[in-house]
């Protein structure tokens, strides 16, 4: 493993992150399920943007980090943080634990991998 920039992944990334600011002004199912499943592959490319690794070791770190939040969110991480009247870390860390979220991250990994498989 080692640093450098990749222009693609880091383009990649913000049109993904465009995307996902026009999801979170949407309700529902596209929300909170396409919104997860997006987060995990944003975060896949902007890591691949700056560090250079096997998409398997990239997928993998996303992946736990993803968990971790989402674990963190049961044990009310914003509130031990002192952070439940902050806009932007409610939103970013997260408040509500679910099973759902772990599938989409899930689901989202996967789908990269594969396509980066595919592709590499």
């Amino acid at each position: 493993m080692n640093f450098r920039f990749d222009k693609k992944s880091f383009m990649i990334a913000i049109s993904i992150f465009l995307v996902e600011i026009l999801i979170a002004k949407t309700s529902g199912f596209l929300r909170h399920t396409v919104g997860d499943y997006l987060v995990v592959i944003l975060l896949y490319y902007l890591v691949k943007s700056f560090i250079n690794a096997q998409p398997k070791y990239i997928a993998i770190g996303v992946l736990l980090f993803s968990f971790t939040i989402e674990i963190m969110q049961a044990f009310k991480l914003v509130e031990l943080l002192g952070l439940e009247h902050n806009r932007l870390a409610t939103i970013v860390i997260g408040t509500t634990f679910s099973y759902g979220d772990l599938i989409a991250y899930t689901l989202g990994v996967i789908t990269v991998y594969l396509v980066e498989k595919k592709f590499s």
